[in-house]
């Protein structure tokens, strides 16, 4: 097998740094030929396989200890556009900004042509350069507020099953792959080729303004009612203030006339402007929240177009400069909880207490919106809720990673007790216990991946924690993540 590395190397995700994983071999795919070719090897070896594209996810479910990864980064051509019916196809390991490239390109506008253009529903935030094969087997959201996770945007997918036989899967060719890939996390097969469901692209206006965490939700109902399609809130994180997880910034984007220009000289944060950003989020809180909640209440009423307006700016590997200025190795690990909307500051107000009491180091917060997922069969998004994002510093060390465990684990024990839940492969903290009240289906799905895939042969260090860890093989909740950060120091060649 010519395109795989022939020895073990180690490979990591790209944001938290604590996945850091020795691989028996990686294969660049470039074609469904490829796949299968490396399936039968994985067989003849019996190697397991896991399959990643862009590196972003930080659970572990895109690297499997020993096994074969399947590297999609090159398996990334459009092979399909319906400007009819609004659908595009693409090879799964092409990533949202060239989608997006793709879309304008493929629909050139005459002077004075205002009529829309297809572009994409939504993405997942926070970072753009994600496969969407990778997308689907995560089952992302974006800040759309009266949006499903994308599994609604999708009209149809390929997957090729261990067997290396390709199935077409939709709501009406095999309906049981397309609900179980679909926030299957790669345990299904491999997407291979993937048919979105297009938007009308529309000029969109920021509308901005400080609220509070108590009536958010009435606030949100306001926007939407006013037509507005995407929005967020994002708190403040400074225990110190009494604004803490309270008063946050509230953005909404508001549909207008698609011959509304966008002026050439809007306000932007530079690169340099975000970097600063994220300095200020470890060192000084406060003046953090200041700064970003003044550049955005001066970019109320700019406007944007709705597909690119997703887009965001994202350093890899920007913890690296922050560590020296630290003097330590960390980086930031995300949870995410769903509550029932009405429950929504009475979580806040409890996170924030739990917070402050165990001084946990909180960087970045958002509160989103999402709709009930009723069509994949491990919905993460099992009911209308509302989403509260945390992204907290974590040192690179023993201590550092039991307390991240422990601050994770209570704050799942918050959403529970309010009927809520969390997402499953930010990070490997929950217990058996709250993996199963939050996802009480998720055996189910075990027992269905091992009928599809008697051989396991799709699998993830993830997979393997969550079958340890409801097998009550007494795993240490943490130990896996302790010993990617201690690989990950050592390869940096600093201390853990």
């Amino acid at each position: 097998m010519t395109r795989s590395t022939p020895s073990i190397r180690f490979v990591n995700d790209l944001h938290s740094k604590l996945n850091c994983t020795p691989v028996g071999c990686i294969s660049m795919v470039r074609s469904v030929a490829d796949i299968r070719s490396d399936l039968a090897e994985a067989k003849r070896r019996g190697m397991a396989v896991a399959v990643a594209g862009g590196r972003h996810a930080m659970g572990g479910q895109q690297f499997v200890s020993g096994g074969m990864l399947l590297d999609t980064r090159e398996f990334s051509r459009l092979l399909g556009f319906d400007a009819q019916r609004g659908l595009v196809t693409v090879e799964a390991g092409m990533q949202w900004p060239e989608l997006i490239a793709h879309l304008q390109r493929l629909q050139p506008r005459a002077a004075g042509d205002v009529s829309p253009a297809w572009s994409i529903a939504q993405k997942q935030t926070g970072a753009d350069r994600f496969s969407i094969g990778g997308s689907l087997a995560a089952n992302v959201h974006g800040r759309g507020l009266t949006m499903k996770p994308i599994i609604a945007d999708v009209e149809s997918f390929d997957l090729i099953t261990a067997d290396g036989e390709q199935h077409h899967c939709s709501r009406a060719e095999n309906p049981d792959l397309f609900g179980l890939a679909i926030g299957g996390y790669g345990l299904f097969g491999i997407i291979s080729a993937v048919t979105l469901r297009l938007v009308p692209k529309r000029k969109l206006l920021r509308a901005v303004e400080l609220a509070s965490v108590e009536g958010l939700c009435a606030k949100f109902d306001a926007c939407i009612a006013a037509g507005a399609q995407y929005g967020d809130f994002q708190f403040a994180i400074d225990p110190a203030s009494d604004d803490f997880l309270s008063l946050g910034v509230l953005s909404c984007y508001l549909p207008m006339p698609d011959d509304t220009p966008i002026p050439a000289d809007q306000l932007a944060l530079a690169p340099a402007d975000w970097m600063a950003l994220l300095e200020l989020a470890h060192t000084n809180k406060s003046e953090a929240f200041r700064r970003y909640a003044d550049f955005y209440l001066a970019s109320a009423g700019q406007i944007y177009d709705s597909d690119t307006q997703q887009l965001s700016f994202y350093r890899e590997d920007y913890h690296l400069v922050l560590d020296e200025k630290l003097g330590h190795v960390g980086s930031e690990v995300i949870s995410e909880l769903y509550v029932p909307r009405h429950c929504l500051s009475e979580f806040m107000r409890a996170a924030a207490a739990d917070l402050r009491a165990h001084d946990v180091d909180v960087i970045y917060g958002t509160v989103r919106l999402i709709r009930r997922d009723d069509e994949s069969f491990l919905p993460w998004a099992q009911q209308d809720s509302a989403c509260v994002i945390f992204n907290l510093h974590v040192q690179h060390s023993a201590g550092g990673l039991a307390a991240a465990g422990e601050a994770f684990r209570r704050l799942i024990d918050l959403a529970a007790l309010l009927g809520g839940s969390y997402y499953l492969t930010y990070h490997r903290h929950a217990t058996a216990r709250q993996l199963r009240k939050c996802h009480p289906n998720f055996e189910a799905f075990l027992a269905l991946k091992l009928e599809h895939d008697p051989e396991q042969r799709f699998q993830s260090d993830w997979y393997r924690h969550c079958k340890a860890l409801l097998a009550g093989d007494g795993a240490s909740q943490t130990g896996a993540s302790q010993t990617g950060a201690s690989q990950t120091a050592a390869a940096m060649g600093l201390g853990a």
